[in-house]
């Protein structure tokens, strides 16, 4: 992807409502987890999966 002023990621965490913004890592990382196996390289969309679980955990961990 081209490289822009803004991460997208960080524009959705800034604009959209908290349970938006968390169901939307949630469901990311279920898309990942979903059809790892079926991809020539696995190992690259469990990393996303991974990354996108790593973001919610910080984002949960920040609401307390």
């Amino acid at each position: 992807y081209a490289k822009r002023k803004y991460e997208v990621i960080d524009v959705m965490e800034d604009t959209m409502p908290k349970e938006r913004y968390i169901g939307f890592l949630e469901g990311t990382v279920i898309k990942y987890l979903m059809r790892w196996d079926k991809k020539a390289n696995p190992a690259e969309d469990l990393d996303k999966a991974k990354w996108y679980l790593n973001k919610l955990i910080e984002t949960i961990k920040e609401e307390k």
